[in-house]
């Protein structure tokens, strides 16, 4: 049971945990104490002064957010004292740098503005000597504005403590000081990976959005918890939308990633150019012209009634919701009686357990990563892998080809040596097996001798794999004897083998949200939605069946894919 003081704030009886800060003890009693450099998710600094407050029997004003509450503690946090030094500490800040802030993109939504308005700041007290600092804008998705920077480090913080990245530092002393990316290189030369967890946690407008820039300020948009759905990680995302459109993605801080996006998961959704099939599309005489719903439908029912079971097949990316994955399943496989699969690997064949989680990566003493290169396929996976490691926690790689992970492995072993990195795992206190789809049958049997002691992550290729692996489904595209072939691919980028395979089959029918060369040879497209505009659930890697919400409408015409296959199942 944790251990208990009692604390006055403000003349306020308060009860808090032993170890707490005073910002932390105060936020929890609903006493807000204001702050810049500190964020909940970082390990507090004590940068910016900001949170200054006054503490009995202290020299000196104290900072809340690392200074730790004791029994008996009185706190003031808004005496004329504390009052006048925070406005001071809001005036060196505004006379440091060129903060205009009708102009900033973040005016409105600046917590140093909104500091400024709280503590009457009209004016600047102190000439501003109106310095002349670059804006790095090197990188693609976000700018770096230094005119706006006041140096909290946050950016700096997040880099190294959530992506594990350490891109970020500082360069020169005083009033030069500049946050800098690896040894002084423009940003766009640096070791970023554009994760963009720094730009979610800065607190003014130094780090600017290119896509989201004046599209609104935080009273004018909605925001929409949602899945991403990039890699089989899962990470919950909040979807910012305003008037019916996707404005940018964020990471959400209660989920497991703790708001840690790639750049797959909060930037290409917004920058995808790929043309949107928005109608059906019927071939006749070698072109695709739109239909109707019934049409289409119609059509498909007629062929698969008239080839006959044994000569139709299914398959579906491992990328669709739930309710979608199970409805295709009960229409061809049990309906029509079809050969049924998934386009991507399941790793059902190689009965190793599952369940592992981002967590146990985090407590963990020792990491074993095998047939997977998790920072190339499920990067937020491989952060939190590079933060394990940083606590002490000792990387083992076995991999035969060229892989990310290699720069930050402890020990490297070829594929053939596997019982040496097993035997290193049996001797850890808490071990974590990592596996993906470049494990063979035979690796999987030798890894089953740390069933009962490690924690296993299956780092499957493609969103929903956890659920194609419980509902059965096989991997692998085989359309030999196939007359009718029914392909639900979403969004994904069908291999070229793919393609070349199904323009043998005499009808085609291609379920998808975007155009590309299967659609081109397609005998009927239906349209299927975007993330942004699905409801329902999928199941991440730890096995957690977690919510996908609809942030903006569905465009006029469109259906969602389950409903389609309970309408083509009435056909039937």
């Amino acid at each position: 049971m944790e251990k208990m003081v009692n604390i006055r704030i403000n003349g306020r009886q308060v009860r808090a945990r032993s170890g707490q800060t005073v910002l932390e003890a105060a936020k929890a009693a609903g006493i807000d104490i204001p702050s810049l450099c500190n964020h909940p998710a970082l390990t507090p600094h004590g940068a910016c002064r900001v949170c200054l407050v006054e503490i009995e029997r202290q020299r000196t004003l104290q900072p809340a957010c690392t200074f730790p509450v004791a029994e008996g503690m009185r706190i003031e946090t808004e005496s004329p004292k504390v009052v006048e030094e925070r406005k001071f500490v809001l005036q060196m800040l505004f006379s440091e740098r060129n903060h205009y802030c009708m102009f900033c993109e973040m005016s409105g939504d600046c917590e140093l503005q909104a500091l400024a308005y709280r503590y009457g700041l009209d004016h600047w007290t102190y000439q501003n000597p109106y310095p002349k600092i670059p804006v790095d804008g090197t990188r693609k998705y976000f700018i770096m504005d230094h005119n706006r920077c006041i140096l909290c480090r946050r950016c700096i913080r997040a880099c190294g403590e959530l992506a594990a990245n350490h891109t970020l530092g500082v360069k020169f002393r005083g009033a030069k000081t500049m946050i800098s990316a690896d040894m002084d290189v423009p940003f766009g030369e640096s070791s970023c990976v554009a994760c963009g967890t720094c730009l979610q946690v800065c607190p003014t407008g130094a780090l600017v959005d290119r896509k989201s820039a004046y599209m609104g300020r935080q009273t004018q948009v909605e925001r929409t918890k949602s899945v991403c759905m990039f890699c089989s990680v899962g990470c919950g995302i909040e979807i910012i939308t305003r008037a019916g459109r996707v404005v940018r993605v964020e990471g959400e801080w209660e989920e497991h990633n703790k708001g840690v996006l790639c750049v797959a998961g909060r930037f290409e959704p917004v920058y995808t150019a790929r043309e949107r099939i928005m109608s059906p599309l019927i071939r006749k005489n070698g072109e695709a012209k739109e239909a109707t719903w019934d049409e289409a439908l119609d059509l498909i029912a007629r062929r698969i009634k008239a080839a006959g079971p044994e000569k139709v097949g299914a398959w579906t990316t491992c990328k669709t919701l739930n309710l979608t994955m199970s409805e295709f399943v009960a229409v061809f496989r049990g309906k029509v009686g079809a050969r049924v699969g998934v386009l991507e690997p399941t790793l059902s064949d190689l009965e190793l357990p599952a369940g592992g989680s981002l967590n146990d990566l985090l407590a963990s003493d020792c990491i074993l990563v095998t047939g997977a290169d998790p920072l190339s396929t499920h990067r937020v996976l491989g952060y939190h892998i590079k933060r394990a490691r940083m606590k002490g926690a000792e990387l083992i790689l076995v991999s035969n080809n060229h892989n990310e992970m290699a720069r930050f492995a402890d020990r490297r072993f070829s594929r053939d040596e596997l019982d040496k990195a097993i035997r290193i795992g049996q001797a850890a206190s808490s071990p974590v097996v990592v596996y993906g789809e470049g494990t063979n049958k035979k690796e999987a049997e030798k890894l089953g001798g740390l069933k009962r002691k490690a924690h296993f992550i299956p780092l499957f290729p493609a969103t929903n794999g956890y659920h194609a692996k419980v509902l059965g489904l096989q991997s692998g595209l085989d359309t030999n004897g196939m007359d009718i072939v029914y392909l639900l691919t979403e969004d994904i980028a069908v291999p070229e083998d793919v393609v070349r395979q199904v323009r043998e089959v005499p009808f085609l029918v291609v379920h998808a949200t975007t155009a590309g060369p299967l659609t081109e040879v397609a005998d009927v497209v239906l349209p299927g939605l975007l993330l942004s505009e699905s409801e329902g659930s999928l199941y991440n890697l730890e096995g957690k069946k977690v919510p996908v919400r609809k942030a903006v409408p569905i465009p006029e015409g469109l259906i969602p894919e389950n409903e389609v296959l309970t309408e083509l199942a009435a056909r039937l």
